[in-house]
């Protein structure tokens, strides 16, 4: 007898087939069968699904719980959108090694790069380590609601080996190149599942440094990424400047991966300069496949916008010399004093200067007010804020303050910077069809006062196969496949993200056609009350992880079955 059968689901097992009804057995935390609805043996635990939509746990390859890791054992809001395993250690920063006084630097580069508040991360961060085997040591220790694997970061070992000149983005030396190299060797033996560099001139620290690594020669790429060839497993991943990536990116990783024979992953986004420029990278990322060479790119699910809001690290106001008389006072009064007609009628007035021009009446057509029901990712030019006041005859100041004082002072406004170039999604739908993307860039963890994205597992379902209508959609074995075996085995963990004999019981059962989320909101839920924006789901019926139900709707459970992944399997 089973531990648990689920009979009678709409089963999408993450192969890429299409939905059937099954029945599906589970015991010690293994997938026993799947049979035909209706046929499956019994258990000491059964559960009639009725047709609800049964998948693997969504695995999640981009996320950044570097820090979160030592505090939080539900590593949300991954865990509050059916994701049973996460990667971190993403683009190039990360907190192992680390010595004793590298600490503080390491947490303002977190925070400068991805906005994770250092107050937290002062507070929750527990250091028991130096050396990143310890710091695998130590999530080995911790129990968790979900799996998590990690990279060593490009940004920690350069700083360990190089100090100050490594910090400062000097070249590195051969000698210095060996070190790093055995670092990572020795981290990958550890248990690393990759490595990750940056190279975008965004991500700086919070002083304004890039990222140690931003301008490494392609003599430090190569010779850091030998390790992966000798340790014969891992990912080379890393955030680009995106109109390089064509031009003096593409040859060195077409070397990296020729000679490791591993695979390099590179972060794809469509940025509103060069709105066409991916199209010339899956091209490239098309003859390097007919080479038999592994690059991939990792693409977002929807656009990759700021949510400006009066709790938020960005609000169009701010720059504005009249906002700064109540810029400090608590929200309610905030929102009070913005209705005053004194200050709205100064705040109408354009201030000296072109920087409210450039960076708040120039935009105004790429910014949408978020509704109080779910958030739309892909809105329509116009219902803009823009076009609104042009429509009406409003002033859009007015607009915007009106915006951001509703629902008492927590009202939001979206404005893409990546993936809109279009004005729609029309990239994304393209790029998920391409035999060399892979789903990524959710972020989960990270950018917490202005962007959240963490939650794209989810909207992948609701907005891809179910409900868009500015477009084509995408078909829900397509998108589970992505999401699960598809990423699973981009990582090599070729156990999970499948519903077949034999493989992990991660497992995700769905109310498909009432799986919704609502808007962000601010939450003061992180480590000395900082900040930082969450949007659940409503809709995940249960969540298991190992066999082990963590989610049963929408609520965890409490159980903590989930672990550190060492390696591939």
């Amino acid at each position: 007898m089973a531990d648990l059968v689920i009979r009678n689901a709409r089963l999408v097992d993450g192969s890429g087939a299409p939905a059937r009804p099954a029945d599906v057995s589970v015991d010690d935390g293994l997938i026993t069968s799947v049979d035909d609805a209706g046929t499956g043996g019994r258990a000491g635990r059964e559960i009639d699904a009725d047709g609800l939509l049964l998948t693997p746990g969504w695995v999640d390859v981009h996320t950044h719980y570097d820090a979160q890791a030592s505090w939080d054992p539900y590593l949300t809001p991954s865990s509050w959108h059916g994701v049973t395993s996460v990667v971190m250690g993403n683009c190039g920063v990360g907190f192992a090694p680390a010595s004793p006084d590298r600490h503080e630097w390491l947490i303002e580069l977190m925070e400068g790069v991805e906005d994770i508040p250092g107050s937290a991360m002062t507070e929750g961060i527990t250091w028991e380590w130096e050396s990143f085997e310890e710091f695998l040591d130590a999530l080995d220790a911790r129990h968790y609601a979900i799996d998590l694997g990690a990279q060593i970061a490009h940004g920690p070992v350069r700083g360990y080996v190089m100090g100050e000149r490594g910090a400062a983005n000097e070249a590195a030396t051969a000698e210095d190149i060996a070190a790093m190299s055995a670092i990572v060797e020795s981290g990958l033996r550890a248990g690393a599942l990759g490595f990750s560099t940056s190279r975008t001139p965004l991500h700086k620290s919070l002083s304004g440094e890039l990222v140690p690594g931003t301008h490494a020669g392609a003599d430090e790429l190569l010779g850091i990424a030998d390790a992966l060839g000798r340790v014969g497993h891992g990912v080379f991943q890393f955030a680009p400047d995106h109109v390089e990536v064509p031009v003096s990116e593409m040859p060195w990783m077409r070397d990296i991966a020729r000679r490791t024979g591993r695979t390099v992953s590179v972060n794809l986004n469509q940025p509103d300069s060069a709105p066409d420029l991916w199209r010339e990278v899956l091209a490239q990322l098309d003859e390097s496949r007919a080479e038999g060479l592994s690059i991939v790119a990792q693409i977002a699910g929807r656009s990759v916008g700021l949510l400006m809001c009066l709790e938020g690290s960005f609000n169009p106001l701010d720059f504005h010399a009249a906002y700064a008389s109540v810029s400090a006072l608590p929200l309610a009064d905030r929102v009070a004093a913005l209705q005053s007609a004194e200050l709205r009628a100064a705040l109408r007035v354009e201030p000296d200067g072109d920087l409210f021009r450039k960076v708040v009446l120039d935009k105004l057509d790429s910014w949408w007010a978020v509704a109080d029901g779910d958030i739309d990712y892909e809105p329509h030019v116009d219902d803009s804020i823009g076009a609104v006041a042009r429509r009406t005859g409003t002033h859009p100041i007015d607009l915007v303050i009106d915006q951001l004082c509703a629902h008492d002072g927590h009202g939001m406004i979206l404005t893409p910077f990546f993936n809109y170039g279009y004005g729609d999604l029309s990239f994304q739908y393209e790029a998920h069809q391409h035999p060399s993307t892979r789903m990524g860039l959710a972020d989960a963890g990270a950018h917490c006062r202005v962007i959240c994205d963490g939650g794209t597992p989810t909207f992948m379902l609701t907005h891809w196969t179910r409900d868009r209508t500015r477009g084509p959609k995408l078909p829900l074995e397509l998108v589970v496949h992505r999401q699960t075996r598809q990423t699973a085995e981009l990582y090599g963990l070729g156990d999970r993200g499948l519903i077949a004999p034999g493989m992990r019981a991660d497992l995700n059962l769905i109310e498909y056609d009432r799986l919704t989320f609502g808007p962000p909101r601010m939450a003061y839920d992180l480590p000395a009350g900082a900040r930082r924006l969450v949007q659940k789901a409503d809709g995940y019926v249960a969540t298991f992880v190992d066999g082990v139900q963590t989610v049963d709707h929408d609520e965890f459970t409490g159980e903590l079955p989930g672990r550190l992944v060492r390696g591939p399997r």
